[in-house]
């Protein structure tokens, strides 16, 4: 019967490999010493259905590698800070409450499809994972609220005797 260590000693043995593979993959100590953490976290999870005979070192790389890709995939993912935010819809500022209220008058469904291919750039098969149903369907009720749409901002208001737009 081979002898599995307790964890605390896997981490003294390992941890300056474990540190080195995440300083070659990333680029600054803070993200490596993340992935580093990262990849004890992970290891201290899944460290009691190891193997007795399993290769710690291996296994710990193979996690260092993985968490290290986290780290830069997140990375990313993340804004980059400017100095000067564009402005975030073509519209004029004049038009853009116009806009605004005529999205939100949209139905719930025709809103957020809107909102997630048109505003959020996600493709139709993405929405559909996200509110329910087809892309298909998330296709369709995009068409609609553009079709909507283009009515409220393209038509004349009509307005009832207490002054409000219907």
């Amino acid at each position: 019967m081979t002898y599995k260590p307790p964890f605390e000693q896997i981490v003294e043995t390992h941890a300056d490999t474990v540190l080195r593979v995440c300083r070659a993959r990333l680029d600054s100590w803070a993200d490596a010493e993340d992935a580093w953490s990262d990849t004890f976290l992970a290891a201290m999870r899944a460290y009691p259905d190891l193997p007795a005979d399993a290769n710690v070192q291996a296994w710990l790389v193979t996690i260092a590698h993985r968490k290290s890709i986290d780290v830069v995939r997140a990375a990313a993912r993340r804004g980059i800070p400017v100095e000067n935010v564009p402005e975030a819809t073509p519209i004029g500022q004049d038009d853009a409450a116009e806009v605004w209220q005529a999205v939100a008058a949209l139905p719930n469904k025709q809103r957020l499809v809107v909102a997630y291919h048109y505003f959020g750039g996600l493709p139709y098969k993405e929405v559909a994972d996200i509110v329910g149903g087809t892309a298909a369907a998330a296709r369709r009720a995009a068409a609609d609220g553009l079709s909507s749409l283009r009515v409220a901002l393209t038509e004349p208001a009509i307005v009832d005797q207490e002054g409000v737009a219907r």
